[in-house]
Parts: structure tokens; sequence; C-alpha cells
């Protein structure tokens, strides 16, 4: 029986939260951050709409039978395509677009997040979580999984990208998401790769990164 991860979701967010109010993160909103051609202030903003998300999907009436984690990553045409195709590039222009709003803005949309998303994590709910830009649906599980993994892994872009060092999560918020990488990377580029990465690297590929 898979664990419930609304408490692990909550700190992973606390975390985050702390690094998005950086005042590093205000001074370089309009530089260029590690993630090509997007600022620092729209991927500050990409990163608080992971929980931004949460609240709204988990509020949201439950969607069709689910389809799993695997499948969700297999399916996503961001992951299929490159950095130029249209998925990734509108998700840079709509994060522009709201960094445009200023780091205020944000300011103001972390604080009000807060107990919503306090609310939203504490009423119990039945049923998969529809996520209506896909049309697809994941267990409640799956789809706090796949938040966590962006709030980690945009949480190390963030903090790369105004010099500050990247912010520790709790193991229970972390695990899931090692888990998720590694079985992904192992989809991607076969076992073996995967084991010489992490026990020899003297045989390791190149890379073995998960998307």
């Amino acid at each position: 029986m898979e664990h419930s991860l609304r408490s692990p979701f909550a700190d992973a967010v606390d975390v985050a939260t702390g690094l998005v109010l950086r005042p590093e993160v205000v001074a370089r909103w309009a530089a260029e951050s590690a993630c090509a051609d997007m600022s620092v202030g729209a991927l500050a903003r990409h990163l608080v709409s992971q929980w931004a998300n949460a609240v709204r999907l988990l509020r949201a009436d439950a969607g069709a039978a689910p389809i799993t984690a695997r499948e969700h990553y297999e399916r996503a045409a961001w992951v299929r395509g490159g950095p130029d195709d249209d998925a990734n590039v509108d998700i840079r222009h709509g994060s522009e677009e709201l960094a445009a709003e200023g780091p205020e803005t944000m300011h103001a949309l972390v604080a009000a997040l807060a107990p919503e998303l306090a609310d939203v994590l504490a009423t119990p709910r039945e049923g998969s979580v529809l996520i209506p830009w896909q049309g697809w649906s994941l267990s409640e599980h799956d789809f706090l999984v796949t938040r966590l993994m962006e709030i980690v892994v945009h949480s190390d872009d963030l903090a790369a990208s105004v010099g500050v060092v990247t912010p520790e999560f709790p193991p229970e918020a972390l695990a899931p998401v090692l888990d998720l990488l590694t079985g992904l990377a192992v989809r991607r580029h076969g076992s073996t790769a995967v084991v010489r990465a992490l026990a020899r690297p003297q045989r390791a590929p190149a890379a073995i990164s998960a998307f």
C-alpha cells in the first residue's frame, strides 16, 4: 500500500518557499537562469506553479481511471520533444509571462497559497487527479510524486541560477523523487548503464539523465 505523500509534499513546499523568497532571486529576476532561454523570474514562477497547480487540481473533481507515472512520462510531449519543440517553448513562454508581473506578485501568491495548500492537504478526497493540460489522470500519490520531482529539480536549477546553496529536502520528500528519476533513467539508458554510473564510474556512460 502506498503511503500518503501529503506531509512530505508540504515539507518540500516549505523548503522551496524559502528559496523563491530569497533576495538573490529578486536581484537577478531578469537575468538568464541555469535553464537556457529562461529568466530567473520565469524559473521561480514555474517552481511556484508546482504547488499552485497542486492546490487547483486536488480541489477539482476526480478524473478518469489513472495511468501510471511511467506511462505519464512516456506520453508527455515535453519529455519526448527537444528544447525547441512547441511543448517546451510554451512552458518557457508561459513562465515568462508570469514573471513579467514582477517578484512582488510572486511573493503575494506564495503567501496566499500557504493556507490554501494546508487546507487542501488536510481535506480527504477520493479518486484520481485529472491533469487537464495533458488530458489524462494520475493517482494522487503519482501526481504528488511528479510535483515533488519538479520542485526538487527546479529548486536546484534556481539555486544554481542565483549562486546559493541548493536547499536540502527531507528524506521522505526526496526518496520518491530519486525512485522516479532512477526508474526513468533505467527506462532510457538500461539498467547496466545506471548501475555503472552509481557503482563503477570507470565503465559508466557519460550521462544517465532521466529526460
